[in-house]
Parts: C-alpha cells; sequence; structure tokens
C-alpha cells in the first residue's frame, strides 16, 4: 500500500532528523530530497558547472548516477554523506535548486523511487509540488536564530569554527532564495499541518507527527 508523507520546511528546522526516526520506527523507506540536491550541488562544484548553460547541465545531469543506499548518499558510485553537508555546499545548494532543468529530474527521480511504496520525504516543495496529493503533509518551521544554533551546531561537529551570527546571516539569505525562487519556492502546502519545532523535544515532535501517521494509515484501511 503506497503511503507518502511529506515533511517541508525551512533550514535547520529539523525536517531530515524527524523524517529518520519516523521512518526507523514505521519501517518506512526514507528519502532525503534535500541531501539529492547537495548531491548535485558537490558536482556542480566540483566540475565547475556553469548554472547558466542548460547544455552543459543536462549533459551533467545524462552522466550522473545518484542512488541512496542505508541512507547515505551514493554520487557516481561514490559515497558523499559527509561531503554534502560542508559549510561550501550548504550556501550553494539554493542556486542549484533554482534551475528548472535540476528540479524537474530530482522531481521525476523521487517519484520513481517512492512509487508503491511506504515512503517518507522532506525537503521544500515536497507537498506543493512532488506530490500535491500526499497523504499527509507536515511543514516544520523554528525562529532564525533557533535554526542558525542547530546548524551551528552541525558545523563545530565537521571541526568547522564560525561564529552564530554569521550562520544566522546564511540561514536568513537561504531563506531568502528558498522562498522567492521561481521554480518551486518553499511554501506552506494549504493543506499542510505546521508544527513549530522551537525549543522543542525532538522526541515530542516526533511522537505527535507519528499519532498522525498511524490514525491517517488505519483510517485509510478502514475507508479503504
Amino acid at each position: 500500500m503506497e503511503f507518502i508523507v511529506a515533511i517541508d520546511g525551512p533550514a535547520g528546522s529539523g525536517k531530515s532528523t524527524i523524517a529518520k526516526l519516523l521512518s526507523d520506527e514505521l519501517g518506512f523507506v526514507y528519502l532525503d530530497t534535500g541531501a539529492m540536491y547537495r548531491a548535485i550541488s558537490l558536482k556542480v562544484i566540483q566540475n565547475k558547472i556553469d548554472l547558466s548553460n542548460l547544455d552543459e547541465i543536462e549533459n551533467m545531469l545524462k552522466n550522473t548516477i545518484l542512488d541512496i543506499k542505508d541512507k547515505n548518499i551514493i554520487l557516481d558510485k561514490k559515497d558523499v554523506s559527509d561531503e554534502i553537508r560542508g559549510r561550501e555546499v550548504s550556501n550553494f545548494v539554493s542556486k542549484v535548486a533554482t534551475v528548472k532543468l535540476i528540479r524537474e529530474e530530482m522531481v521525476r527521480m523521487q517519484r520513481e523511487i517512492s512509487k508503491g511504496k511506504r515512503v517518507i520525504l522532506d525537503g521544500r516543495d515536497i507537498g506543493t509540488v512532488v506530490f500535491p496529493n500526499a497523504n499527509l503533509k507536515i511543514f516544520l518551521n523554528a525562529t532564525a536564530l533557533e535554526r542558525a544554533k542547530r546548524r551551528l551546531l552541525d558545523y563545530k561537529k565537521q571541526g568547522i569554527g564560525i561564529e552564530i551570527e554569521t550562520v544566522l546571516e546564511e540561514i536568513k539569505k537561504r531563506d531568502k532564495m528558498d522562498t522567492e525562487r521561481e521554480n518551486s519556492p518553499l511554501v506552506k502546502a494549504l493543506d499542510a499541518i505546521e508544527i513549530d519545532t522551537t525549543d522543542r523535544k525532538i522526541e515530542h515532535i516526533k511522537n505527535e507527527i507519528l499519532g498522525l501517521i498511524n490514525k491517517m494509515i488505519i483510517d485509510k484501511i478502514v475507508v479503504g
């Protein structure tokens, strides 16, 4: 039985963390769509791809093998799960995500991977573009400062020394790019349930969404 859970929200809102926990508990397939864009961004950076050259982008996509194994991101047969979390990729991915050709290919792949499965996807346009008819849509949010603090912790784990003020500016810039881009901007779906994760424990948020999913699955079985 196909069942799609779409979790959207801005950078640092807790999407990936919550989605992973839910997928582990429910046995659902987990698809980190943001990581897919990060992988493509890494390849663009490494190969110095001109984002204004559509032929160059199309050729890159045709010669790209993107896979997900045990929640690890495999780009052209290499595990890049750690590389894509670096600051350079984080600050560049929003630019890559504005390219229509790239977004169309990512959406195609996300739909293909999810077909016929119970899947939890997190990203920025899952409930609005990729799966507008998802069984459950969640929109996670948090204050910019809270999200900056979370991103700062990620950087520290990678050994990157940086001030909170700098990270906060990066978060605000990322928000602006994500919400104002022409193709599939970050926006809450009209039928999405919004949850503010500021100052809340991950376990509490997970359990809240878990309750919503279980209820919808039961209702679907009973009704259909």
